[in-house]
């Protein structure tokens, strides 16, 4: 059976990181992908708290970035934190183009430059990172990293721990995918998978993303990439929804974990 992990931005408009751990545990469910901002909503020590009374572990600690060279400390203090929970992997959010900035090159020069001072940092800590690709739609203003192409480039070129997540939301256009994924996991960088999906028609570019089953995308094939690539984690549910955020956090998981069961689980 496919595991599921809940990514804490699904329902964290009406469930704060205590509760979700709660509304998790209680279906069963050992993992969780977590947030920084809401660590520090609830307090460090009664996170870590929770979360070990309940056994629970960490896949994801969102976020590192965006990234600045003067951004380094803040950075360094985000992976420090990261290691204090043990997560598996840590995402990094590069941030997009700088105002008035144009020459897209330059920028992602720029990018991975300092995505490799972070590696080195990380590397220091003993914490992944992890870059996700985001749709082109969002390049400027969120991340110049917007294909598996490229993420795939940077980490080769940086070496060890770096590698990449795959969410459906963002790379299911990307005629590469299927390659992209492969090689992925022939090198051993395939650190998760998540999962939402595609609306037609899409209202908002960032906070109208599907539960799984209600759009496009063809989740199933996409999950079966990643299983002939070698990768073997959870499936990780993170759906930037304001129709999904207004309902009971408790209904959310529920619909999504009965959606993932149906999907994943009968390849």
């Amino acid at each position: 059976m496919t595991d599921i992990v809940f990514n804490h931005a699904t329902v964290r408009e009406r469930a704060d990181m205590l509760t979700f751990l709660r509304l998790c545990s209680e279906r069963g469910l050992e993992t969780v992908s977590i947030w920084g901002d809401e660590i520090a909503k609830v307090g460090e020590t009664d996170a870590l708290s929770v979360l070990n009374d309940l056994g629970m572990t960490v896949s994801g600690y969102n976020r590192v970035g965006p990234l600045a060279a003067d951004a380094l400390d803040r950075a360094e203090a985000e992976l420090e934190r990261a290691a204090r929970f043990k997560a598996d992997h840590v995402f990094l959010f590069t941030g997009g183009l700088r105002e008035n900035e144009k020459d897209l090159s330059c920028a992602r020069r720029r990018i991975e430059d300092l995505v490799g001072s972070v590696l080195e940092r990380a590397r220091n800590i003993g914490v992944k990172l992890a870059i996700e690709p985001l749709h082109p739609m969002l390049t400027g203003d969120r991340t110049v990293i917007s294909s598996l192409s490229h993420a795939n480039s940077l980490c080769e070129a940086l070496g060890p721990g770096i590698g990449v997540v795959v969410d459906v939301y963002h790379c299911w256009w990307d005629e590469r995918l299927a390659a992209e994924i492969e090689g992925a996991g022939s090198a051993g960088r395939l650190f998760g998978f998540h999962v939402n999906d595609w609306l037609i028609p899409t209202r908002h570019l960032l906070t109208d993303r599907g539960m799984m089953g209600d759009g496009i995308i063809d989740l199933r094939g996409i999950h079966s990439m990643m299983r002939r690539a070698g990768f073997e984690g959870a499936v990780e549910v993170e759906i930037f929804s304001t129709d999904w955020w207004s309902r009971e956090p408790a209904e959310v998981l529920d619909i999504a974990l009965d959606r993932c069961r149906c999907l994943f689980n009968r390849e």
